[in-house]
């Protein structure tokens, strides 16, 4: 018994110093903040994904940015004018940069599906193409 105590613990200080580790990212702009507010406002995760999760209508968005080689103008066209399957929410310029300024902050999070990736002997997942 005790030994299995001693290996949960060991576990649990390897789980919580190594393998809980997040990209460096710069914070939020007040731009990018308006934007998660929009894109929550208007429900686009009922359509749409973050990392796979989110509703299934739309495209995955997580890096819908890198997609276009950083180019938020793509974007910006589609949350403006909509497609066939994709209402026109009357979204205006500004709130459409604000929109881009957000899903450019989620685009460096990480890389959906990952594309390298190393499953740790406890379980964790890391990605070599994670932004560190």
């Amino acid at each position: 018994m005790t030994t299995l105590c001693v290996l949960f613990a060991g576990y649990s200080i390897n789980v919580y110093t190594d393998g809980t580790k997040a990209p460096h990212l710069d914070p939020m702009s007040e731009q990018a903040r308006a934007g998660q507010d929009l894109f929550q406002e208007h429900n686009c995760i009922a359509c749409h994904q973050f990392y796979g999760l989110g509703g299934y209508m739309g495209p995955d968005l997580t890096n819908v940015i890198s997609k276009y080689q950083g180019n938020g103008i793509v974007a910006k066209s589609f949350i403006m004018n909509g497609t066939a399957s994709m209402p026109n929410l009357g979204i205006n310029e500004e709130e459409a940069d604000q929109l881009v300024a957000y899903l450019e902050f989620v685009d460096q999070t990480g890389t959906y599906p990952p594309t390298d990736f190393d499953i740790k002997w406890w379980g964790a997942v890391s990605q070599a193409d994670d932004p560190q």
